[in-house]
C-alpha cells in the first residue's frame, strides 16, 4: 500500500526532525544531557566469510532464545556483515546459513550494553542447511531466578485487563504473582513492591490502573521478570522487577506496521496504530491506541453497572546513531484514563438528609445513586546516550521526567456517597501530583571472565497532595443519642437533645465539616519532595562452569525521614554439563522505601484534628513511615530434560523489618501505605518451558507464598487488622496459585494458531468474613463470635463489629441454614454456627480459625481463557490481514477476587468476555 508507507515516510521524516532540532536546543543549554544507557539492550554484530577468508554475502543470520520465543534474521550486507541491536539480556542461539556452504551455529551471551563482534567462517559443502536446538541451549548459568517473555507469546495470551495488559503479561506467565483486582499483582508475598525498568529508567511506584497508566503492551518487545535476589543496579521496590525493553524502528527500511480494532462483550472497543521505520543509523518505532470499554475496573457486583470507562495512550521511541561511538535514544509516552468507581447495590437510591439537618427531626429520603469518577494523566520522557568508550566499555547516562495526575471526583450530590447503612462517613475530591525526574549514568565494561556495571542514581520525587472531605453520615458524628445509647440524625448542639442525651462520643472540631448538617468542605494540602541517591557496583564472573554475581549498593533516602545503607548482594551458580542442569543461590539485603501514593496524608494526617477520626487513627501507630530492610535467600536450580522442557524453580525467604502495606479511605480508590513491624515470606516459584514440541509450545508456573506480618503497626493512617497483636496473613497472602498456557500452531503452511489458559488460585485472605471462634487468642472471630439460646452462633458483622449490609452479605455468598442472602435480604442478625455457610468463602470451622494459621479465605478457583487466530487469512505476500477471537473465563465462572480487603474493597474476577479483533499488518 503507497499510500500507507508513503505517510509514514512523511511522519517519521518530522519525527527525526523534530527530534535533531530538541537535541541540538538542549545541547546547547548543557553538554551531554541526552547520554543515557542503551537500557535493558545489547548489540551483536558479525562477519561471515567462507574459508579462504573472503565475505559471504547474502548469508542468512538468526538469532533466536527458544524459552522466551525471540528470534530475528537477517542477511549480510555486501562486506559480510550484519547487527542484531536492541537485543534484550539474554543467552542466545545464533545460526547462520548460505547456499553452497555448511550451516554453523554458536551460543551468544548478551549481558551487557558492550557490543558482542563475531567472527564466523563457513565451509564449504551445502549438506547441513538447518540447525536444531539442544538442551544446552535451553539452561542459562545464570544465579538469579527471572521469567522471559516476547511479545510472540503475549501477542497471541488472552489477558484479563485490556487497560493493564502488562500487568496482566506479568500475573499470568511469572510464578510467585497472587491475582489482585484492578490489574494489580502482588509479587513473592509483598503488597505491590515491585519496579519497572523501561529500556533502562526505573519506575517504582505503583502501576495498577487505580493508581497509574502503564506503558502500553503494544510498544514492548520482550520483558525479563527478575524474581530471584536483585542485582545491585536495582532497589527500591524488588519482590519483582519487571525489566522491559521496548520496540525500535532502526534498521527497518521499509515503513512496517499495524492498524487493529476490535469490539468485544461489555460493549468494549479498541483501536490501534503502530508504525517502525528507519535505516542503519537511525529508526522510529511509534504507536497509538484507544480503549473504550462498560467494564474498566473489577467490580464489587458481578453484575456490571456504573463501570464505564476509557483510555488513550502515545508512545513514541526514536534511535539515532551519531557516530560510530556516539548514539541516542528517546522515549515519550502520553497516556490518560478516565473511568467510574464501580457502585454496589447499597449506592444506589442512597438515603439521606433532604433538609432539617440541624432538627430534631430532619426529612429523610434518597438523594440519588453514588456517581463517583476518576481521571489519571501519565507523561514520561527519557532522553538517553550512549558512549563507546573502547572495544570493552560503554558509557550511559540518561535524564527522565515522569508524572502521574491523579482526579478523583465525589458523586455530584455529595450526601449519595453515604451508601446505604452509613456504610461510608464522608465525600472526599483528591488531586494528587506525583513527579519523578532524575538522572541515572552507568559504566559497563564487558572482556574475559568479568562482565562488570558500576553507576549511580540520583531521583527525586516532588508529592502534591490536595483533598477536600465532608462528613456525609448523619449518624457519625451526631450530637445526640437516644436511651439505647445509638446515635440520631438531625440536633446541632449536645446542649440542645430535648429528651435524649448527649453523645459523650461527640467530635465538636468535625461540626463545621458535616454536610448534613449545613457544613462545609474541610481541605487538607501535603506535600514532600523524596531525594534518593544510590551507588552500585557488580561484576558478573565466569569461571568455567561457575558463575559468580558479586555486588554492592549503597541507597540513601531523604523524604519525610532519612536512612541510608550499604547492600551486598551475592549470588554463585554452577553448571552440571553431563545432567544439563544449573544450581543457584542468592542472598541480597535491600533498603525497604514507603510507597508515595498518599504518602503525606497517611504520614501526618493523624495529626490533624479534623482527619483523625475520619482516617480512623491509633494513638499507637501514629508517625511518619521509616523505610525498612530486608534479607532475602534464594537457592533454586534449573534442570533440562532434552531440547523440548526445562524447568526452574527457587525456594525463597525474606525478613523485613518495616513492612509496609495499603489501607483505604472509605468506599473510594484512595488509598495509603501503613506499616508494620515486620514480615516473614518464605515460599517457593516454579516454572516449566516447552519451547516447541511438533507445534506445540507451553509452560507452567506455580508457587506458593506466605505473607506473615506481625504487629504492631508502627506508622501510617487507618489502624486496620492485626488487633490481637499476634502474626497475621496479610489480605494478599495465598498458599497456592498456578498458570498453564498451551500454544497450537497447526502445521499447514498458512492456518490457525491456537492458545489456551488454565489459571488456579486457591484464594486469598478475606479476613472480613464473618467466623465463630473464642478459645484462639489469635482467632479472626472474635468481634463475630456470640450465642444464640445458648448454642454457638454468629453474628453478621465484619472484622471491626461493623454490621454487614445484605448486599455485602450477597458478595460473600452468605447463608444461614441454606438460606441465601439476597442484595436487599439479609440474613438474621445471628446465625448458628452449625447453619452458616458460603459459596465464595471459605469459613473455618467453629473454633479452628486462626489469623496466621487458618484465615477465612476466597473459595478456591478454576479460570479458564482461550483464543483462535490466523495471521494471515488472506495468504499476501507483504501485507497481511488478521483475526484473533478471544474468550476471557470462557466458563463464566462466578468467584471473587476480594472481600472487604483493607487494601482494596470488594471485587469479582471478570464475567465470560469476548473479543473479536481484525488487523491489517503492512
Amino acid at each position: 500500500m503507497p499510500s500507507i508507507r508513503g505517510f509514514a515516510s512523511r511522519l517519521f521524516g518530522f519525527h527525526l526532525f523534530a527530534f535533531a532540532l530538541l537535541a541540538f536546543g538542549v545541547s546547547s543549554l548543557t553538554i551531554g544531557l541526552f547520554a543515557q544507557s542503551g537500557g535493558n539492550s545489547g548489540t551483536v554484530t558479525g562477519t561471515v566469510t567462507d574459508g579462504s577468508g573472503a565475505v559471504v554475502v547474502g548469508a542468512k543470520v538468526v538469532i533466536e532464545n527458544p524459552v522466551s520465543g525471540y528470534q530475528r534474521s537477517a542477511m549480510t550486507d555486501s562486506a559480510g556483515k550484519y547487527v542484531f541491536s536492541n537485543l534484550p539480556f539474554n543467552p542466545y542461539h545464533l545460526a547462520i546459513s548460505a547456499p553452497g556452504f555448511d550451516a554453523r551455529s554458536r551460543d551468544v551471551d548478551v549481558r551487557s550494553t558492550v557490543g558482542v563482534a563475531l567472527t564466523d567462517s563457513l565451509k564449504a559443502g551445502g549438506g547441513a542447511t538447518t540447525v536444531t536446538v539442544d538442551a544446552g541451549d535451553l539452561l542459562e548459568n545464570d544465579s538469579t531466578f527471572h521469567t522471559d517473555v516476547d511479545r510472540g507469546l503475549f501477542e497471541k495470551l488472552p489477558l484479563e485487563s485490556q487497560s493493564s495488559s502488562l500487568s496482566s503479561l506479568v500475573t499470568l506467565s511469572s510464578p510467585g504473582v497472587a491475582a489482585d483486582s484492578n490489574g494489580l499483582f502482588h509479587g513473592l508475598g509483598d503488597h505491590a513492591s515491585n519496579s519497572f525498568s523501561i529500556d533502562g529508567q526505573s519506575i517504582t511506584d505503583q502501576q495498577s490502573k487505580v493508581f497509574s497508566n502503564q506503558i502500553p503492551s503494544n510498544s514492548i518487545q520482550s520483558i525479563e521478570v527478575i524474581s530471584g535476589a536483585p542485582p545491585a543496579e536495582f532497589g527500591g521496590k524488588t519482590s519483582l522487577v519487571i525489566q522491559v525493553t521496548t520496540r525500535s524502528g532502526q534498521g527497518i527500511t521499509t515503513p512496517t506496521g499495524s492498524i487493529t480494532s476490535s469490539y468485544g462483550t461489555f460493549g468494549s472497543a479498541t483501536g490501534a496504530i503502530d508504525l517502525s521505520y528507519g535505516g542503519k543509523n537511525w529508526g522510529n518505532f511509534i504507536e497509538i491506541d484507544g480503549l473504550n470499554t462498560g467494564r474498566f475496573l473489577d467490580p464489587p457486583e458481578f453484575k456490571v453497572f456504573h463501570d464505564k470507562g476509557n483510555e488513550e495512550n502515545v508512545f513514541d521511541r526514536i534511535d539515532r546513531t551519531l557516530t560510530n561511538k556516539d548514539s541516542v535514544h528517546l522515549d515519550f509516552n502520553y497516556s490518560r484514563s478516565w473511568f467510574q468507581t464501580p457502585n454496589t447495590y447499597d449506592n444506589l437510591n442512597v438515603q439521606n438528609v433532604l433538609n432539617g439537618g440541624t432538627t430534631a427531626s430532619p426529612v429523610i429520603g434518597s438523594v440519588g445513586n453514588a456517581d463517583q469518577r476518576s481521571q489519571i494523566g501519565t507523561l514520561n520522557i527519557a532522553p538517553t546516550y550512549t558512549r563507546v568508550l573502547n572495544d570493552y566499555a560503554v558509557f550511559n547516562f540518561g535524564p527522565y521526567v515522569r508524572r502521574d495526575a491523579y482526579n478523583y471526583y465525589p458523586s455530584g450530590n455529595p450526601l449519595t456517597d453515604k451508601g446505604a447503612l452509613n456504610e461510608q462517613t464522608s465525600s472526599i475530591s483528591q488531586y494528587r501530583t506525583l513527579t519523578n525526574a532524575g538522572a541515572h549514568a552507568d559504566v559497563s565494561y564487558s572482556r574475559g571472565i568479568h562482565t562488570v556495571k558500576i553507576g549511580a542514581n540520583y531521583a527525586q520525587t516532588f508529592l502534591r497532595e490536595n483533598d477536600t472531605l465532608g462528613v456525609v453520615n448523619p449518624e457519625y458524628d451526631s450530637p445526640c443519642v437516644d436511651a439505647n445509647g445509638s446515635p440520631l440524625p438531625g440536633y446541632s448542639d449536645p446542649n440542645s437533645c430535648g429528651n435524649n442525651f448527649a453523645n459523650p462520643s461527640y467530635v465538636a472540631v468535625l461540626a463545621p465539616y458535616d454536610l448534613t448538617r449545613g457544613g462545609n468542605l474541610f481541605n487538607f494540602t501535603g506535600h514532600a519532595d523524596v531525594k534518593e541517591i544510590a551507588l552500585y557496583a557488580q561484576d558478573q564472573i565466569t569461571a568455567g562452569n561457575w558463575l559468580f554475581n558479586l555486588g554492592i549498593r549503597g541507597d540513601i533516602y531523604n523524604g519525610l525521614t532519612t536512612s541510608k545503607q550499604a547492600e551486598p548482594r551475592v549470588g554463585v551458580s554452577y553448571k552440571i554439563k553431563p545432567s544439563s542442569t544449573v544450581l543457584r543461590i542468592s542472598y541480597a539485603r535491600t533498603l525497604e522505601t514507603p510507597f508515595n501514593e498518599n504518602l503525606v496524608l497517611s504520614s501526618r494526617g493523624c495529626l490533624n484534628a479534623v482527619l483523625n477520626p475520619l482516617l480512623v487513627c491509633s494513638p499507637d501507630s501514629t508517625g511518619t513511615l521509616q523505610p525498612g530492610f530486608r534479607n532475602e535467600f534464594h537457592a533454586g536450580l534449573q534442570q533440562a530434560f532434552g531440547k523440548n522442557l526445562v524447568i526452574s524453580g527457587d525456594y525463597i525467604w525474606k525478613y523485613t523489618h518495616n513492612a509496609f502495606d495499603f489501607s483505604i479511605l472509605g468506599n473510594t480508590p484512595i488509598t495509603f501505605p501503613i506499616d508494620w513491624r515486620n514480615s516473614k515470606i518464605p515460599g517457593f516459584a516454579i516454572r516449566a518451558d516447552v519451547p516447541n514440541f511438533h507445534n506445540i509450545s507451553a509452560f507452567v508456573i506455580m508457587s506458593s507464598v506466605a505473607a506473615r506480618f506481625f504487629p504492631p503497626q508502627v506508622a501510617g493512617a487507618g489502624a486496620t487488622v492485626g488487633q490481637t497483636g499476634l502474626p497475621f496473613r496479610i489480605d494478599h497472602d495465598e498458599k497456592f496459585n498456578q498458570t498453564t498456557h498451551v500454544q497450537y500452531q497447526t502445521p499447514f503452511k498458512t492456518g490457525p494458531w491456537i492458545g489456551f489458559n488454565w489459571r488456579f488460585d486457591s484464594g486469598l485472605v478475606a479476613g472480613s468474613a464473618p467466623c465463630y471462634g473464642t478459645t484462639d487468642p489469635n482467632s479472626p472471630c472474635l468481634t463475630s463470635s456470640t450465642l444464640l439460646d445458648g448454642q454457638p452462633a454468629i453474628k453478621m458483622v465484619n472484622a471491626f463489629g461493623i454490621p454487614l449490609t445484605a448486599d455485602e452479605e450477597f458478595q460473600a455468598g452468605l447463608a444461614c441454614n441454606g438460606v441465601r442472602a439476597t442484595p436487599s435480604l439479609a440474613l438474621p442478625s445471628a446465625c448458628l454456627a452449625s447453619q452458616f455457610s458460603s459459596s465464595l468463602i471459605n469459613i473455618p470451622a467453629p473454633n479452628k480459625g486462626n489469623n496466621d494459621t487458618n484465615p477465612q479465605r476466597i473459595t478456591p478457583r478454576n479460570l479458564f481463557d482461550a483464543s483462535i487466530g490466523e495471521d494471515n487469512l488472506f495468504h499476501g505476500d507483504k501485507d497481511k490481514w488478521s483475526l484473533r477471537l478471544s474468550a476471557v473465563n470462557v466458563t463464566n465462572k462466578y468467584a471473587l477476587y476480594n472481600f472487604l480487603s483493607t487494601f482494596s474493597g470488594t471485587h469479582y474476577v471478570s464475567p465470560r468476555a469476548m473479543t473479536a479483533e481484525l488487523g491489517f499488518h503492512f
